[in-house]
Parts: C-alpha cells; sequence; structure tokens
C-alpha cells in the first residue's frame, strides 16, 4: 500500500456506536461518522454516506445491534429492521443482511439480544471480507499478464468492508503484476468512479486514470482495453445484473468489441427469487443529481431531468459472474444455483 493512505474499514463498531467513512466527502476529506441510532444509520444509506452493496448490508446489520441496546430492544430491533430494509431498494445485500439480524433476534432472548446481534454484525462484516479476497484471487486468474481493465462506479473495499469485489479482483491482480493500467469511468451523476474509485487504487499504487463515461467505446476501439471488471448490487436467478447506471452500455461495447466483461459479486447479492432483470427494482434518485455536480448547476433552471441509479445487463452480455465460491459460466441459473445452495445448505 501507498504512503497516501492507510487501511480503512467503509463500516465499523467502536464503543456502543456505528463508524462510517462518509463517502460524500471523499476524496477531499476522510471523515468518519459516529451514530449511536439506527435511524441515523439509515439515513446515511439513503444519502450514500455510506454505499455500495455488500457496506450498506453491514452498516443496516449494524444499526440492528445499535437498536438493541434500547430499553425495549425486541420491540426497537423490529422498528429498526423494518425502517432499514426500506432506505435503499436494488441491492439485495441490504434486505438480505437485515433478515439475517431479524431472523436472530426472534429466537434471542432480550437479555441476551444486543451482544448476539453485535456479534451476528461482526460475522456478516467478517464474511464480506473473506468473500472479496476469495473473489479477487478467482478474478486475478481470468486477467491476463500485462491486462488493461476498465472499470466502472466504485466496487472496492468502500463498497463492502474493506477490499472490495471488482477492484479487490484489480488488487489481488496487480499483487501479482499482472495489472499494467486501469482505466476509471468517473460514473456520472455521483462521481464514484473518479471520487473514490481513483482515490482507494492510488493508496494501492496502481496505475490509474480516471476517464469520462463517454470515453470507454473510444478507448475500446482504440485496442487500448484488455477486460472491463465491474460489480453488481442485485444478480438474478439467470445472471441478469444490475449495476450503476451505465454498466449495460459498457457491456454492449464490449460485446462489439469481443472483449469479456466480468461480473464480481459476493453471493449474498445473488437472488435466486428474482428470476431475471425485469423483475429486479430500479432505483430512481432526485433529478438534482444530473442537473448539477459538485453543488454548482449544470443545466438551465426548471429543466427537467430523470436519475436511474441503476440497470440491468442481460446475462448473455456477462462473460462470467465471479463469487467467492467460484467462477460461474454460462448458463449462469444452474451454476449460480448450485453456488447459492451449497452455501445455504
Amino acid at each position: 500500500m501507498s504512503e497516501e493512505g492507510k487501511a480503512f474499514r467503509a463500516v465499523d463498531w467502536r464503543d456502543g456506536r456505528v463508524i462510517l467513512l462518509d463517502q460524500t466527502r471523499l476524496p477531499a476529506e476522510e471523515v468518519y461518522l459516529e451514530l449511536s441510532d439506527w435511524r441515523e444509520v439509515g439515513a446515511a444509506i439513503k444519502t450514500m454516506q455510506v454505499r455500495g452493496a455488500p457496506a450498506i448490508g453491514i452498516a443496516a446489520a449494524y444499526g440492528a445491534a445499535l437498536a438493541a441496546l434500547a430499553a425495549d430492544p425486541a420491540a426497537e430491533v423490529a422498528r429498526a429492521c423494518e425502517g432499514l430494509a426500506r432506505a435503499r431498494p436494488t441491492a439485495v445485500n441490504l434486505s438480505w443482511a437485515v433478515e439475517r439480524m431479524r431472523a436472530l433476534a426472534e429466537k434471542t432472548s432480550a437479555e441476551e439480544l444486543a451482544p448476539a446481534l453485535l456479534a451476528e454484525a461482526g460475522r456478516i462484516a467478517a464474511e464480506q471480507d473473506a468473500a472479496d479476497r476469495a473473489i479477487g484471487e478467482l478474478g486475478a486468474e481470468l486477467l491476463p499478464d500485462g491486462c488493461r481493465v476498465l472499470t466502472h462506479c466504485n466496487a472496492g473495499g468502500l463498497a463492502t468492508w474493506s477490499y472490495g469485489t471488482a477492484l479487490g479482483v484489480i488488487k489481488a491482480a496487480h499483487a501479482r503484476g499482472k495489472i499494467a493500467h486501469v482505466w476509471v469511468d468517473e460514473t456520472r451523476p455521483l462521481l464514484q468512479g473518479a471520487r473514490l474509485t481513483a482515490w482507494e487504487l492510488r493508496r494501492e499504487g496502481v496505475p490509474m486514470a480516471v476517464v469520462c463515461d463517454n470515453t470507454a467505446g473510444h478507448l475500446m476501439s482504440r485496442g487500448e482495453v484488455d477486460a472491463v471488471v465491474t460489480g453488481a448490487d442485485r444478480i438474478a436467478a439467470n445472471g441478469d445484473s444490475a449495476n450503476k447506471i451505465g454498466t449495460y452500455t459498457l457491456a454492449v461495447l464490449a460485446a462489439h468489441q469481443n472483449l469479456p466483461l466480468y461480473i464480481a459479486a459476493p453471493l449474498s447479492t445473488v437472488d435466486l427469487d428474482t428470476a431475471d432483470g425485469s423483475a429486479i427494482p430500479i432505483e430512481e434518485r432526485d433529478p438534482a443529481e444530473v442537473t448539477s455536480c459538485g453543488g454548482v448547476d449544470v443545466a438551465p433552471p426548471g429543466a427537467a431531468a430523470r436519475n436511474f441509479a441503476f440497470d440491468v445487463t442481460p446475462a448473455g452480455l456477462i462473460s462470467a459472474i465471479i463469487t467467492e465460491r467460484g467462477v460461474a459460466r454460462p448458463p449462469y441459473g444452474p451454476a449460480l444455483r448450485d453456488q447459492k445452495e451449497g452455501v445455504d445448505t
């Protein structure tokens, strides 16, 4: 790791508080929030002070643990689980983590509830870290020596706990000396690539450059991209994958240029109850995120805008889906089910 930064955790627990690295302040400031109420955790998820499918699941788990410190812990945990599950709709990791906490709470006595939920939240975080590192090693095997990777949004430690999924693949490949360069899509409208992915890769000393989202096709046509690696917020049973808006465009471009597009995500992101991408709920956020940038208006006053946070990449455009249990290839339905059920049994 470079001298520009030390190890970080996107989500943590200390002295009865949930600690979040405020991602809305990066890269200018590295500020940690100390939250003592589950409602504050829910607000931080909604405003994307913490973001990334696994990270918001971990944050919600710790939020439920906070609720267990209340005077009437069972009732407060039930309220917290209901409220936290609604914070953002697309990432299935959020509801998955909340349901895991709810199920434990229902079979735990009031006296044991707080330590039990805190321990469970810690397990979810530790499991995610182990999954990230397994995904990284499996994904690194897929990349050629001297690889020039293009990635979109942020699927690093900021989106998980401390290592990352898509960036975990890049970090593991970099450690093996396989990465020549990383192209970082800026990722409009909130610039998670320019602000967050570039911040992480600089800390790791990975050679990279930030590019406008609409530069990807040009780079591919010039032969300057060897692979595209992204994360996912929900993967349907057939392999259709929802990720940050713009990923579908990259998939179409990569297919036209005969380039592989890999999705890196933990099995908690795989939703076998959702048959295909058409059933994935797509969050639509405040249009002001599109009509302004960095607090400065970039459109005329009153201009209409639509702000879809995610799009869905059809399974047929995905070369492989990398989870902690292995590399799934088409047809994804049987492969993902085998991996998921292997974990759940």
